[in-house]
């Protein structure tokens, strides 16, 4: 019975992140997000008007997608979803993995900003539309795997309750 309850919380808590995470985070990780991308750039002179970092004229614009909230969400998710991690070991988890997912995404800033200003618009759309739709994903299932082998968790999201849920039905 505690498996059973413990399992709707972790779903139940999977669906809010899903819902509200992207807004959460958006809202913690905006100002910090902007401030270490000014600084990564701080020797093209930029100038901040908004939420934007001018750089030679060249306007960057910060929307919501820039601080890749999907992927802290994402991220959550697959940790919610991953039997036997506990609540401490799924926030230590988190935090290694946000801290990660942060710096790359900060690098990933500074690749498009240094695309844009050194280069030209074409080689920034290509690698936007490289990151955006192609490495994104990939790389937080990587950072998931890699932490899972380092907090070392043997289960897999959704299968391993699955899994478990078949065995107890059996059972009875």
């Amino acid at each position: 019975m505690k498996y059973l309850h413990n399992l709707g919380l972790r779903l139940l808590s999977a669906l809010l992140i899903a819902i509200f995470g992207t807004y959460a985070v958006y809202f913690l990780l905006t100002l910090p997000t902007f401030l270490a991308s000014y600084l990564i750039l701080f020797f093209y002179n930029p100038l901040i008007l908004g939420n934007f970092l001018i750089i030679n004229n060249i306007k960057f614009e910060f929307i919501p997608a820039c601080i890749a909230a999907s992927a802290y969400v994402l991220f959550a998710i697959l940790i919610l979803l991953t039997k036997d991690i506990k609540l401490r070991k799924g926030i230590k988890m988190f935090l290694v993995g946000g801290l990660i997912l942060f710096t790359v995404n900060i690098l990933r800033i500074f690749i498009l900003a240094i695309a844009l200003i050194e280069f030209n618009k074409r080689w920034f759309d290509t690698l936007h539309l490289f990151f955006w739709q192609i490495f994104s994903t990939i790389f937080v299932v990587i950072t998931w795997i890699y932490l899972t082998k380092k907090f070392k968790v043997h289960t897999i999201p959704i299968y391993s309750d699955f899994m478990y849920l078949k065995k107890i039905i059996k059972l009875k």
